[in-house]
């Protein structure tokens, strides 16, 4: 299994790379364009996959010489390589634009990679040189857990399920499906600040696109984006100054 994980976390930045030179079809930048939504983030955003892959590849290739007793590792195995395979298929499926196909598979990715962030949130932070677990698996999975509402809302807009004219009150539903998602697993992951971080990131990259947008409702989604955006920050310092407020009483007594 621990070839198979290195295997597709370099194959992630080949597929990406094939998508985003229009190999696979249009660009994701072009359908965005298309399919302009109030929670899409601003390009340069999308510039944190480099960060993202780069960090999954060391993941891969650094499990591979992790002892075969680690445990932990191994729990997360079959987690990550569907993560990474369903991430590389979402780039093919979506420059395609079968964008239902799409949307269900980043559901699904979103579910594998954040059980995979949670498990290493209990378990690598606490131990030495285990970053290499923590850090690449929270990142991505707080950059797709905004990726799916971006998703979701393409989907609404390229397929008229909802007025694309008034995009302002199902897009804050959207808002508030996100910050549901991103609190709770903020919660849950002991306030894991690398999962925050790439939340946050695109959240203040929705805030700039919208900011100079001329869609109806732009400023209004630009500035619930960064509240949540804040929101999220005050929740993971909270989150982190509490758990070792607690492990600091549990040393002591």
């Amino acid at each position: 299994m621990k070839y198979l994980v290195a295997l597709l976390a370099w194959l992630m930045p080949l597929v990406a790379w094939l998508s985003n030179s229009g190999h696979l079809g249009p660009t994701n930048a072009a359908i965005s364009d298309a399919y302009p939504t109030l929670i899409v983030a601003a390009g340069y955003a999308f510039a944190i996959w480099g960060p993202i892959f780069l960090l999954d590849v060391i993941h891969g290739t650094w499990q591979l010489f992790a002892r075969d007793n680690d445990v932990h590792a191994r729990r997360i195995r079959p987690l990550t390589a569907t993560g990474f395979a369903l991430t590389s298929l979402w780039m093919v499926v979506f420059s395609q634009q079968w964008f239902w196909l799409a949307l269900a598979i980043i559901w699904a990715s979103l579910a594998c990679l954040l059980a995979a962030a949670w498990q290493v949130s209990h378990t690598a932070r606490h131990g030495p040189g285990r970053w290499w677990q923590w850090v690449p698996l929270s990142l991505h999975a707080g950059w797709v857990s905004l990726a799916v509402f971006l998703n979701t809302a393409q989907v609404v807009v390229a397929f008229d399920l909802l007025p694309s004219a008034r995009m302002l009150p199902w897009t804050l539903v959207l808002f508030a499906l996100a910050a549901i998602l991103l609190l709770v697993a903020i919660v849950r992951m002991r306030g894991n600040p690398w999962y925050a971080l790439a939340a946050t990131w695109g959240l203040v990259g929705v805030h700039a696109k919208q900011h100079g947008s001329g869609l109806a409702g732009a400023p209004v989604a630009g500035w619930t984006a960064l509240l949540l955006a804040g929101v999220v920050v005050v929740t993971s310092a909270w989150c982190l100054i509490a758990t070792r407020t607690l492990s600091r009483q549990r040393v002591n007594g």
